[in-house]
């Protein structure tokens, strides 16, 4: 790379972008492509327990960790579980949250809305999908000494991350599922983690059973997402 191709900026060194620089007609048809591709991925709860290369999980979080974050501080952490005795104990907690849930926490409007995604207090992928992926936010980080360092925009930053690996796993031909058991203290016990980290998220990825039906439902269209200031 060329001298050139570095700068400082008040002091801090920058790089070139690498643009890939395209005409109209190829980005229309790049991004109406990707749409289609991404279109197709559905949320699936019905996992082949065909292995997994752990490879394939390393280069699926290194993408979800490119995802942008308040003052770069990229405030989290990725606990990849193939362990089938730590996937049995996370699916029995998760199933003791989620039976309290669904019997006493959730309002019978939000059941009925789960209704058509045939959702309920049973979570076998847990165990059957060959890796779960849980998502901590870190709400701060810690210094050497154990003090507390800011984090900025973390649940922003985070999320953006989970969407970015959900694009990556359907991507890489796997499926996944968003799963938020409530509360998910347990999830950071079993784990071990410190105590400036909180479970965002678990995903279970893997190949989808065959055969998988999954929900025949549809996406809002473009007019009832969207408003264009022209």
């Amino acid at each position: 790379m060329s001298s050139t191709s570095h700068i400082s900026v008040n002091g801090h060194p920058h790089v070139i972008y690498q643009e890939n620089a395209l005409s109209q007609e190829e980005l229309l048809k790049q991004s109406e492509a990707f749409y289609s591709f991404l279109d197709q991925r559905r949320s699936v709860r019905e996992y082949a327990d065909t292995p997994v290369p752990k490879e394939v999980i390393e280069a699926l979080i290194k993408t979800a960790s490119t995802a942008p974050s308040g003052a770069h501080k990229q405030p989290w952490t990725f606990c990849a579980v193939s362990n089938p005795a730590l996937k049995t104990k996370i699916k029995e907690a998760a199933e003791a949250e989620e039976k309290e849930s669904y019997e006493s926490r959730m309002s019978d409007r939000w059941k009925k809305d789960l209704e058509p995604l045939g959702t309920d207090m049973h979570k076998p992928f847990l165990e059957i999908a060959p890796w779960l992926i849980i998502v901590f936010k870190k709400v701060h980080d810690l210094g050497d000494e154990g003090e507390k360092i800011n984090n900025y925009y973390v649940n922003e930053s985070v999320g953006i991350a989970c969407g970015m690996l959900i694009t990556a796993i359907h991507n890489a031909g796997l499926v996944t599922l968003t799963h938020t058991p409530s509360p998910m203290n347990f999830l950071a016990k079993l784990l071990n983690r410190p105590s400036n980290e909180r479970a965002f998220l678990l995903l279970p990825v893997g190949y989808p059973k065959s055969p998988t039906y999954v929900p025949d439902i549809a996406r809002k269209p473009l007019d009832e997402v969207a408003e264009f200031y022209e």
